[in-house]
């Protein structure tokens, strides 16, 4: 199907103002963004000289050309914010657009207006329906069923029936797994959106919580404790909910560390009487969550902080101003965000021992950790270095100083020690046991 009128006025701010590259076609999402009146972020666009057309959008957009593939004819141009990818252009346009994955993108506009659509994609857009092209082209690249979860969500489109079926078998019948980087880029995807708690339910539904993270289904209908309304699943759900309710810029590992933060629970829980218990659940949810990440090729320092993050959720939260800087000395580097998990997973809860005054209480201790925060913006430089404090105890390099320096970083946090003389008094007491660095 063609629609031979020019781009509409609206639209040309969308698609460089009608400035195309000779004889190219925008394809692909790109196209269902521009007809959805949103501007794309990454464009894809086929051409007879790819490396032609590469040059004029460089030229057009103030970008840089980067040859991706020379030989094959693949190039990309960076502008700001925006990416644009030249492949060649095929001989048969809609045989290209019948091997995409659904049919929202299995579009191509034309540089006059005319937008090729053999599969019916204008039709599924103004429905808000996201439908396969073909069963076999999601079982040629299975993290195609990834993808349907993710456009799902972040389009707010509603799943096809028949395609939601293929998904669910696709998804059980063992097909081999994309590039884990791949995989971990959708899920990136998806935790990014606003909506990301339904995209983790509806990845359960269609049982892709099963291929890429099963250790979360573990918690599925498994009953939580008196302070908890849902099962283990569905708070590590309702928990990454309420953080984005309340920190909708929260960062991504943030987000992964309230979706991970039970995941130990399955493997810890235990029955003493009528009650149940999840006895180091967090630091057996740290091992979990780490595993999980790396198998997923996440960067070495992400994946460190959502364990970090995840073994620290647990913390009482203080009492007392003391207690208070003593917690923002020891946890500063997961702060704020720890303070943010915390407050989403007790906020997920909600059970029937919980209760107004409890809450109340939660705060308090939230409030008394942001006010020792604010007291303390920033690391002080030390009192005392580590030559100063061997030569006043006499120790050599090694763990004892590293002891000492810490008791001594500590004391200061608390306010028992304000300058120099006060350091190394302090320490000479420390070190007979006079004071007690807790």
């Amino acid at each position: 199907m063609f629609r031979r009128s020019p781009v509409p006025p609206r639209l040309r701010p969308l698609v460089l103002n009608g400035r195309w590259p000779d004889g190219a076609v925008l394809v692909g999402g790109a196209v269902r963004d521009v007809l959805r009146g949103v501007t794309p972020k990454d464009w894809d666009w086929a051409a007879p000289d790819p490396h032609a057309a590469a040059e004029r959008l460089a030229g057009l957009l103030g970008g840089a050309v980067f040859a991706l593939d020379p030989v094959r004819g693949y190039y990309r141009v960076v502008a700001g914010a925006q990416q644009h990818d030249v492949v060649p252009r095929p001989d048969l346009l809609e045989d290209d657009l019948w091997r995409r994955d659904f049919t929202v993108n299995a579009l191509a506009l034309h540089a006059d207006g005319r937008v090729t659509d053999p599969t019916g994609g204008r039709r599924d857009l103004r429905a808000g329906r996201l439908r396969m092209v073909r069963e076999e082209n999601l079982r040629g690249d299975p993290l195609r069923l990834l993808r349907a979860a993710r456009l799902s969500v972040t389009l707010g489109f509603s799943l096809e029936p028949a395609t939601r079926a293929a998904v669910q078998r696709l998804a059980g019948e063992g097909l081999p797994l994309p590039a884990p980087e791949r995989a971990r880029d959708e899920l990136n995807a998806l935790l990014r959106h606003e909506d990301a708690a339904r995209g983790v339910l509806l990845l359960r539904d269609l049982g892709l919580l099963r291929v890429y993270l099963p250790e979360l289904l573990e918690g599925e209908g498994m009953r939580h404790g008196d302070f908890h309304h849902l099962d283990v699943l569905g708070h590590a759900a309702e928990a990454l909910h309420q953080l984005l309710g309340r920190f909708p810029d929260a960062p991504l590992t943030l987000r992964w560390a309230a979706l991970l933060h039970d995941v130990g629970k399955p493997r810890t829980r235990g029955v003493d009487g009528d009650a149940l218990h999840f006895h180091g659940h967090e630091r057996v949810g740290a091992d979990l969550a780490r595993e999980m990440l790396t198998r997923l090729r996440f960067p070495a320092g992400e994946v460190e902080r959502v364990t970090a993050l995840v073994a620290a959720h647990m913390l009482p939260l203080p009492q007392s101003e003391r207690e208070a800087r003593r917690f923002v000395h020891r946890r500063r580097d997961l702060l704020p965000d720890l303070l943010a998990l915390m407050l989403a997973d007790r906020e997920a809860a909600r059970g029937p021992r919980s209760s107004e005054h409890s809450r109340f209480s939660y705060r308090q201790g939230m409030d008394r950790v942001l006010a020792a925060l604010e007291d303390q913006p920033g690391v002080p430089a030390p009192l005392l270095d580590g030559r100063q404090v061997m030569a006043l105890l006499d120790l050599p390099p090694g763990p004892q100083l590293g002891e000492a320096l810490r008791a001594l970083a500590e004391a200061r946090a608390l306010g028992d020690v304000t300058d120099e003389a006060g350091a190394r008094t302090w320490l000479l007491a420390w070190a007979n046991g006079k004071v007690q660095a807790t």
